[in-house]
């Protein structure tokens, strides 16, 4: 008798999954569908963002080589050129190389003595909420080094202010560029406090604890 009774909630069991497949095998196969369709999307976008990627890196390299072969002996009209042709780049290119793309523009229109257009690139990197971090504060810091003297000081400390904590890969030169403006000001007493901090950093680079031990020496008399 247990067997027979087996063998009907089986059958029944069976029958209700005919039906159930009867009532619903349309939707569980459009389910299916949507599933390796979406399986498929993604495939095939991140394909499309490497060859995106691959694209982006040739012309970008394609686009500095010339730069780095001349090692730094560009002239202004060749530095302009290519830094035009850099920020024409950025403009469509995937983010990370048109980032790259804008900081090396505005070291050429820099060194051609084109400080607004070097300025607005910085200062386009720096309010790029999907730039790397790392690169959004070497363009403060950039403009904050080239601003000094020419800016409010007020301005400058301002930008420089977020790049002085002690997990910002660059607080050791943003301390070193506030101790400046503070000597420039008269405020020695603040200024030589952020150079005690720099010269007894061990993270600084040997240079700028260098830097900031002669400066200190100069304060001190």
């Amino acid at each position: 008798m247990v067997d027979i009774f087996d063998e009907v909630s089986e059958d029944l069991r069976n029958e209700r999954a005919v039906a159930l497949a009867k009532r619903y095998g349309g939707l569980l196969l459009i389910a299916m569908l949507a599933v390796l369709a979406g399986v498929g999307w993604q495939q095939f976008h991140a394909w499309y963002q490497r060859q995106q990627d691959n694209k982006a890196a040739s012309a970008y390299l394609a686009l500095v080589k010339p730069l780095d072969d001349a090692d730094g002996n560009v002239a202004p009209d060749q530095a302009l050129a290519a830094a035009r042709a850099l920020t024409n780049f950025a403009a469509g290119a995937p983010e990370g190389y048109r980032t790259l793309a804008d900081l090396r523009a505005a070291a050429l229109y820099a060194g051609a003595g084109q400080t607004m257009q070097a300025e607005g690139l910085w200062d386009s990197v720096a309010d790029d909420g999907d730039a790397d971090p790392l690169l959004r504060g070497l363009a403060n810091l950039l403009w904050a080094q080239h601003a000094m003297g020419n800016a409010p000081d007020a301005d400058v400390l301002a930008r420089l202010r977020p790049l002085t904590t002690d997990t910002n890969a660059y607080h050791g030169l943003a301390r070193e560029m506030q101790a400046l403006i503070y000597m420039h000001e008269g405020k020695n007493d603040l200024a030589k406090a952020l150079l005690a901090q720099v010269a007894a950093d061990p993270a600084s680079p040997d240079g700028l604890r260098n830097r900031a031990e002669g400066l200190l020496a100069k304060l001190n008399g």
